[in-house]
């Protein structure tokens, strides 16, 4: 498992594709199933302030003494001022880590009018050597023309929610455009494609599950990944995805799904 795919970033660093998403895990869970990931060959983890989990996920990767890239979020109650840094400080604290990997900032907020400014203060944090790359979650692309503009610099990363029934064709087509690397957050939907048919038959046809199938889906598509799961066997049948690809007949028929579900809230409506 440790001839895993990276990804190189605008800034010239490299990110592994797939890592260890830690979503709605519960902190007194962290560390266990993230050294559980880590000993299974994940060589990546995402976390956020908000998910209140980063202590668990610190005390993983510190114990487990492997380069481990680290990324986590600041939540929309620290944008705006200095807040950014000091939300940037109480992450580093939980976290147990003098430098962050990759730096997001959660969600734009526009109702707030805030996110342009703190997306420069992102910027900041990273030029100073607290964190290595800085990026942004669940912006569209019209926040992203607004803080490229304002700020003169392109985000490593946009993380939003991407799965075979809401594609993001225009984003990632903007994303390419502009060399940004797309991560997908839910790349299974939360489970709600796996019952569907066609994933079925196309996990008989190589020979893989239905939730193997559609990650293999976002790798074929040179998209970052950082699937959940909550038992080591989950973990290992999600890192199980390198050893096949599927074919041009199958990315067309995966296509029609798309439109046919979204699970989180518009970046807009925030």
């Amino acid at each position: 498992m440790t001839d895993q795919p990276m990804v190189t970033l605008n800034d010239g660093r490299q990110m592994p594709q797939l890592g260890q998403g830690v979503f709605l895990v519960p902190p007194e869970d962290a560390r266990v199933l993230v050294e559980t990931g880590i000993r299974a060959g994940y060589q990546a983890v995402d976390t956020a302030a908000f998910y209140r989990n980063e202590r668990g996920v610190g005390e993983a990767v510190r114990a487990s003494g492997k380069p481990i890239f680290v990324t986590t979020k600041l939540w929309k109650e620290d944008q705006g001022g200095d807040k950014p840094r000091r939300g940037l400080e109480q992450s580093m604290k939980e976290l147990g880590l003098d430098s962050i990997d990759l730096y997001l900032l959660h969600w734009p907020m526009p109702s707030l009018g805030l996110y342009s400014d703190t997306w420069k203060k992102l910027v900041e944090l990273r030029d100073e050597g607290l964190v290595r790359s800085v990026g942004v979650s669940n912006f569209t692309v019209a926040h992203l023309q607004h803080i490229i503009v304002e700020s003169g610099v392109v985000p490593a990363v946009n993380q939003v929610e991407l799965h075979p029934g809401y594609q993001q064709r225009e984003l990632v087509e903007f994303h390419e455009q502009h060399g940004i690397v797309t991560t997908s957050w839910s790349p299974l939907g939360r489970g709600a494609l796996l019952d569907d048919p066609l994933f079925a038959e196309l996990g008989r046809k190589h020979g893989k599950t239905p939730a193997q199938t559609i990650l293999r889906w976002h790798l074929d598509r040179t998209l970052t990944i950082i699937p959940k799961a909550s038992s080591e066997a989950r973990l290992r049948e999600n890192l199980d995805v390198f050893d096949f690809a599927l074919d041009e007949e199958d990315m067309a028929r995966i296509a029609e799904l798309d439109g046919t579900s979204f699970i989180g809230p518009h970046p807009d409506s925030m």
